[in-house]
C-alpha cells in the first residue's frame, strides 16, 4: 500500500511512477519497489531502466541529488515484480558523496537473490563551473522528423520477437542510416543513433539519462548479429542537466571478442552539449 501510495503521489510521468521507491520503516537505506513490465526486452527488465530506480534510491539516501558517476555490475536478470534495494552511504563529503546499492528480489523457493550491485557518486550538476574544452562533437544525423520510428517497421520485423514493451515508454527514431536491420539489411559497422525521448514527453533529467544510455538497440543487431544481448557491465557519466526536449544518443562498437561487445555511448542535448557518456560490455547473442 505504502509502494501505491508513493506511486500515486508522483504525478503524470510513467517513468517517475514506474522507478518509484519507498523507504522501508525502521530499515534506513531500505527500499521497496515494484519493477514494472513496461521496461522489459523479451522477459528481462531492461538494464537502463534498472540503473535509474536503483539511482532514485541512492539519490534519496545520499546528502546529494545529481549522480555524476554510476557503475552497475548487472549478476542475474532481473524481473518484473516487487524488489529491495539496500543503500550504503561510503563516504558523504562537501560536494560529493558515495554510495553503494544492490537490488534483490526473491526467486519461488523464498530466496534472496541479488540482481545488480551499483556504486555511485553523486553531487550537484548546477555547482559545476562551465568552462568547456572538448574534441567530442554532435553525432551527424537527420532531423527527429526525417527519422525513422518504431512504428515505421513492417510488423514482424526486427530480430527480437515480443520485445516491444519498452519501445512502447520511449519516443525513439532512429537515423535511417542504422536502421537497415529492421528490415534484414544490417550495415555492418557496428552503429545506431537516434532522437530519444519519453512517450509521455517527460523532459529528460539527470535520472532519465541513465536510462538513456541503454535504450536504444543494441549495436550487436547492426552487426547482424540476432537475439538478446544482457549487459555485463556499465558505467555512465553525467557531465550536466540536459535541455528541454529529445536527445540524441549515438552508440558505437569496435570490437567483438570472445563472445562479448562494447558499447560505447554519448548523449547530446537540444543545446548540443554532451550530457552523458556511457560504456558498457555485453555478452553477444549465443546462437
Amino acid at each position: 500500500m505504502a509502494y501505491a501510495a508513493a506511486r500515486a503521489a508522483i504525478g503524470d510521468s510513467e517513468f517517475d511512477r514506474d522507478t518509484a521507491v519507498v523507504p522501508r520503516p525502521g530499515e534506513p537505506g531500505t527500499y521497496d519497489l515494484a519493477l514494472s513490465p513496461g521496461w522489459t526486452i523479451i522477459q528481462a527488465v531492461n538494464g537502463g531502466y534498472l540503473l535509474a530506480v536503483v539511482g532514485r534510491a541512492l539519490r534519496d539516501a545520499l546528502p546529494h541529488d545529481d549522480p555524476f558517476t554510476v557503475t552497475a555490475h548487472y549478476l542475474t536478470a532481473s524481473q518484473p515484480g516487487p524488489a529491495v534495494i539496500r543503500t550504503e552511504t561510503v563516504r558523504a563529503g562537501r560536494t560529493m558523496s558515495t554510495g553503494q546499492a544492490s537490488l534483490y528480489q526473491t526467486d519461488d523457493e523464498g530466496r534472496e537473490i541479488e540482481r545488480i550491485r551499483v556504486i555511485a557518486a553523486y553531487g550537484d550538476l548546477d555547482a559545476l563551473p562551465d568552462d568547456v574544452r572538448t574534441a567530442a562533437l554532435p553525432p551527424q544525423m537527420p532531423g527527429y522528423e526525417d527519422c525513422v520510428s518504431s512504428h515505421d517497421a513492417p510488423a514482424g520485423s526486427g530480430p527480437v520477437p515480443g520485445s516491444t514493451a519498452i519501445v512502447d515508454r520511449l519516443d525513439l527514431r532512429l537515423d535511417p542510416a542504422t536502421a537497415g536491420w529492421a528490415i534484414g539489411f544490417p550495415s555492418g559497422r557496428g552503429d545506431m543513433r537516434g532522437w530519444l525521448g519519453l512517450a509521455d514527453g517527460r523532459d529528460h533529467d539527470p535520472l532519465s539519462l541513465l536510462l538513456a544510455v541503454d535504450a536504444l538497440p543494441p549495436t550487436a543487431f547492426d552487426l547482424g548479429i540476432k537475439g538478446w544481448v544482457p549487459t555485463v557491465e556499465l558505467t555512465v557519466h553525467i557531465r550536466c542537466r540536459p535541455a528541454p526536449g529529445p536527445v540524441r544518443v549515438s552508440v558505437t562498437t569496435r570490437n567483438l571478442a570472445g563472445g562479448y561487445l562494447e558499447e560505447d555511448v554519448q548523449v547530446w542535448d537540444a543545446a548540443d552539449r554532451l550530457v552523458a557518456q556511457s560504456r558498457q560490455l555485453a555478452r553477444a547473442p549465443r546462437g
